[in-house]
């Protein structure tokens, strides 16, 4: 029977094979399992179970039971270097187990000798509650049987007891776990349960009573103590929890055994909900109380964009969601919002990416670690950064080591200093006796007596113990305030149990008209349950916390001290702020550029008046004068454009712009028509004259009219004031502004320069530049072909053509060459404008100088000054003079030597 109890095996793990020793040193001997049961080797094959006489050093084995059995001893031994097995003095046995339910006694207590499981030979002694008698046997034992010998008693009600009556509170306090507030909330809760038992005037016939045990914050945990608290006795009256997430599922459990739920440590909105959570009510305020401030805050600050990062938990998640309707109807932008489940490290990356400035954290203790840790890997703290944090966490929560983080505390001071947080008052601020008859700040030293002179800061939930006792408080005098509707009812509060709704009702309607004086302040709930409260403003300096004002929300009103600090110059801005910088011309540059366009308007001056004056000059009216006229004009209009070329933002209004972008367009064009179109009209008709052949030439008599050559002028002038006309009706040019790179300055500003450049423009911009630069370079590069074609050409009639030709091949390459060059660099003012203004400059000078200067030349060195009539009484001549005879003569003496070299090489 043994051999088969040692085949009992069950396999956690899969085939892990432990190394089996078969020596008698370096391990333990095996045991026998206990009777009625065997033992689980973990790892080990049948075939090594039938063969194994030494298990290794620290291999584990599992008692196991049969049947409805229990081990009652050690459950896994270890194997100890010193070959023996952990607590080999202790025996394990497997005992039948007895009904539990001979383990609780309604009104009543039960004590288990031997403590633990009720196997067999564990005895029960019964005893009742004060005002109680025990009916039955006292005491009961568990047979081998698994059964008791006696049946279970009861504790009936002593209607001839005078003393006080128990009544039971069913508490959950976390002990531990991400909130550990129960350390300072329990000793709260069972101080003022103590001075209400001690008073007179309050439920003088009954005595409270705290049932508790840890939660550890975790509603898994809490699942299973609020099994135990409703289903063994006493019947408890009131359940107090803790933690949102406790209380989310007690307050919904509740409902069922028709229980008032009354939470001391619970800010999640959604508790707010009377649907769903009936009975509930709490001293804590609803977590969406920080929410007005942290808008008042914002405002007040002139910050209209925040960022949030949340862990994700259903009280944060609803803050969030009741924050994000309140800074809505402030005109207030969440740009970024961010949660985690444990790993804060993406979430605040991510904030770093989107620029958030104003960051609104919602997250417990343990997590607020984690994220701080993160903030000061990213450098996401300093004067360009604002956190608003929830003002519950211990003072010293950034100091306290945490394995789950590898920040120093430096690090974390670091990261965090400058922090606003807001926070429920929770501490009475005035010198007041409330109902307790203590002030707030006896109340605290009275808390610090019961608490062994332990660190406030390092006990979990000592700011929201003043809530936990005013809830006893406000507990005790709800039940007082029953007592009488009870028992004009012909009912006592001794009579509750969990399916009297009448005893629940009168208390959730005292509880509802709660209103008195606690140590945290004037106490009274909401129709939601919730405390009203005023929120204190605290803000981290220098490593410690200080005020720096209040708010209450019901009033609207906010109290500021004025004391707050910035490790900038003030509040930063709640997000990089760009300002716009137009980039306008250089001055000195256009200063230069113009003086040297008003230079060229004066020689245009002085050429118009030479030409004008010296109009009857036989010399100057063989070159066309009036042609000359309209070049100079021309020359002088373009000239002109280089003043609203340079003019911009710098010195006009906006509103003006377009104007002066009128002017720069018709001052070029007709400029350009009036200079470049008179020259090419002379080059136009002297090829159209001059450059036939022969034969004809000779039977043709040269004759050229002047008003052919101002009817060329009229229509190249005409084409381009309708050009220009149907695009300003059609298309009128409007200022658009083009943006850059934002740049950041130089100087250490949390700023980013966006620079501006404005432009003359319209809708089809490159359409019409493209039918204005395609017709006029055209016309350049015929201008370029007749000027070739001519340069050998001699006339009478129009005598400076050749001057002409040189100035339309010197205007043509500057065309032509700049108006690409401008084009690409029109996102570079400078350069655009001295690009385009010098080849108007150069263009201008040169077609004045190459027309005009010779002819000053030639009058002034040869003093041909005579009138025509003047010159033909004086020679006697036509108008021949004696240049042009001696081309003739040239031409003649060429086209006989061509003659005698075509006969010759006939010959051959």
């Amino acid at each position: 029977m043994a051999r088969l109890l040692f085949l009992t095996i069950l396999c956690a793990l899969p085939p892990l094979v432990v190394p089996i020793h078969n020596s008698s040193t370096g391990g333990c001997a095996i045991i026998r399992p206990p009777r009625d049961g065997g033992i689980r080797y973990r790892g080990l094959t049948q075939e090594q179970i039938r063969s194994v006489q030494i298990l290794p050093v620290d291999y584990e084995i599992e008692y196991i039971c049969r049947g409805n059995r229990v081990i009652v001893g050690p459950k896994v031994r270890k194997c100890l270097p010193n070959g023996t097995w952990t607590d080999i003095t202790q025996h394990s046995r497997c005992l039948l187990l007895c009904p539990r339910v001979w383990t609780s006694l309604e009104n009543g207590r039960v004590t288990a000798k031997p403590p633990g499981p009720p196997v067999e030979g564990t005895v029960l002694h019964y005893s009742c509650h004060a005002g109680f008698i025990l009916e039955g046997r006292n005491i009961s034992h568990c047979t081998k049987l698994g059964k008791w010998d006696a049946p279970k008693p009861t504790c009936l009600y002593d209607r001839n007891y005078t003393g006080k009556k128990k009544l039971y509170i069913g508490a959950l306090f976390p002990m531990s776990g991400g909130w550990p507030g129960g350390q300072a909330c329990m000793p709260s809760a069972q101080m003022a349960l103590d001075l209400v038992n001690n008073r007179t005037d309050i439920l003088p016939d009954y005595e409270l009573e705290l049932i508790h045990y840890d939660s550890m914050c975790d509603p898994g945990e809490a699942t299973k103590l609020l099994y135990d608290l409703l289903y063994t006795e006493p019947i408890k009256i009131v359940l107090m929890p803790g933690c949102s997430g406790v209380s989310t599922l007690v307050a919904e459990a509740a409902r069922m055994w028709n229980l008032i739920v009354l939470s001391y440590g619970s800010s999640s909105p959604a508790l707010s909900n009377r649907q769903r959570f009936p009975t509930f009510f709490r001293t804590h305020p609803s977590a969406t109380l920080h929410n007005p401030t942290r808008v008042q805050l914002f405002q007040k600050w002139k910050w209209t964009r925040i960022a949030t990062i949340q862990q994700t938990t259903e009280v944060f998640t609803s803050t969030l969601d009741d924050l994000e309707q309140r800074v809505k109807e402030a005109g207030i932008e969440i740009s970024v919002r961010q949660s985690f489940l444990t790993d804060p490290a993406v979430a605040v990356k991510n904030l770093k990416r989107q620029d958030a400035r104003i960051i609104v954290g919602l997250f417990y203790e343990t997590e607020a670690r984690k994220v701080f840790c993160e903030v000061f890997k990213e450098k996401l703290y300093g004067k360009k950064y604002v956190w608003f944090l929830i003002g519950w966490y211990a003072d010293n929560w950034f100091k306290i080591k945490d394995p789950a983080i590898n920040c120093t505390v430096e690090n974390m001071t670091e990261a965090v200093e400058g922090h606003v947080t807001t926070e429920i008052v929770m501490l009475n601020p005035e010198t007041v006796r409330g109902v307790s008859n203590l002030t707030s700040q006896e109340f605290l030293a009275a808390l610090m007596s019961r608490l062994g002179g332990k660190n406030p800061e390092e006990t979990g939930g000592f700011q929201e113990a003043p809530l936990a006792y005013d809830a006893v408080w406000a507990l005790a005098l709800a039940l007082n305030k029953t007592v009488a509707p009870l028992k004009a009812k012909g009912r006592r509060l001794e009579d509750f149990n969990y399916n009297n709704h009448d005893i629940t009702s009168e208390i959730y309607r005292a509880l509802n008209t709660s209103s008195f004086e606690g140590v945290s302040g004037q106490v009274v709930f909401d129709a939601q349950g919730s405390r009203m409260a005023m929120t204190l403003i605290e803000q981290l300096q220098g490593g410690s916390y200080k005020k720096i004002g209040y708010y209450d929300s019901s009033q609207k009103n906010l109290s500021w001290f004025g004391n707050d600090v910035w490790i900038g110059a003030g509040p930063p801005a709640d997000r990089t702020v760009v300002i716009e910088e137009y980039r306008y011309l250089s001055q000195k540059l256009f200063a230069a550029v113009s003086v040297f366009a008003g230079l060229g308007i004066l020689l245009g001056i002085v050429c118009l008046t030479f030409n004008i004056y010296n109009g009857n000059v036989r010399y100057i009216q063989n070159s066309q004068p009036y042609l000359n006229n309209m070049t100079a004009v021309g020359c002088m209009m373009a000239l002109a454009a280089v003043f609203p070329l340079g003019i911009d933002g710098h010195h006009v209004h906006r509103s003006q712009f377009p104007v002066v972008c009128q002017f720069r367009l018709w001052l070029l064009g007709l400029g350009f028509s009036l200079a470049y179109g008179s020259m090419f009209t002379k080059i136009w008709w002297v090829h159209t004259l001059f450059t036939k052949k022969d034969e004809k030439k000779e039977k043709k008599k040269q004759h050229l009219e002047p008003w052919k050559l101002y009817a060329t002028v009229g229509v190249l002038l005409a084409i381009d004031f309708l050009s220009l006309m149907i695009w300003q009706i059609v298309d009128p040019l409007h200022i658009t502004v083009e943006k850059f790179t934002r740049e950041a300055p130089k100087v250490d500003l949390d700023v980013l320069i966006q620079p501006l450049l404005e432009h003359c423009s319209s809708e089809k911009m490159n359409t019409w530049l493209g039918v204005v630069y395609g017709y006029k370079g055209l016309l350049l590069l015929l201008g370029i072909f007749l000027a070739y074609e001519t340069k050998s050409v001699s006339t009478e009639k129009i005598n400076d053509h050749r001057a002409v030709g040189m100035a339309i091949y010197n205007v043509a390459v500057l065309c032509l060459i700049t108006a690409p060059v401008t084009m690409i660099l029109s996102s570079q003012q400078d350069a655009s404008f001295a690009f385009a203004s010098l080849a108007v400059v150069f263009s201008a000078y040169i077609t004045l100088v190459v027309l005009f200067v010779p002819k000053m030349r030639r009058l002034i060195t040869r003093g041909e000054w005579q009138s025509e009539q003047q010159d033909t009484l004086k020679t006697g001549s036509s108008t021949n003079n004696n240049d042009e005879e001696k081309s003739r003569q040239l031409e003649r003496e060429n086209r006989e030597l061509q003659k005698i070299i075509q006969e010759r090489f006939s010959d051959c």
